[in-house]
């Protein structure tokens, strides 16, 4: 069974383990005014995003990074998967967006579209590496 990277616990492979990075709450004055330049609904922008904070998971082997893109995979081919969901912040919850764009994205199946052929890309051979392999003997 594979493991999470913090817990000792099974890994989830959440959608949100490539967006989470993004949450600004109490880091407002330092990750906030970092990512506030960028506005996620611009192509070029949400490139420079997912590239060097999405993708950027040196803590995560290779094959948490397959089992992630799997399951994000198969959440895109679920025409009725609501992924604008994910960018929803309960307000009782300690989280919140570097910008409004954030809440409510443009096009949030397309965000993570771009994550997917960007993933692809970035740990492409992580993602051979694992294909390789039996899952079932993690």
């Amino acid at each position: 069974m594979l493991r999470d990277p913090f817990l000792d616990e099974e890994f989830d492979p959440d959608l949100m383990w490539f967006i989470g990075v993004f949450n600004v709450y109490d880091r407002e004055e330092t990750l906030g005014e970092e990512l506030e330049i960028f506005d996620p609904n611009d192509e070029n922008d949400r490139s420079v995003l997912i590239r060097k904070y999405s993708l950027d998971k040196s803590y995560m082997s290779y094959r948490h990074k397959f089992v992630l893109v799997q399951s994000l995979a198969s959440k895109l081919s679920d025409q009725n998967y609501n992924f604008q969901s994910l960018f929803e912040i309960d307000e009782s919850e300690t989280s919140s967006w570097p910008r409004g764009e954030w809440y409510e994205l443009a096009d949030p199946r397309g965000f993570f579209e771009h994550v997917y052929v960007l993933a692809q890309e970035v740990w492409k051979e992580d993602l051979s590496k694992a294909s390789f392999e039996d899952q079932s003997t993690w």
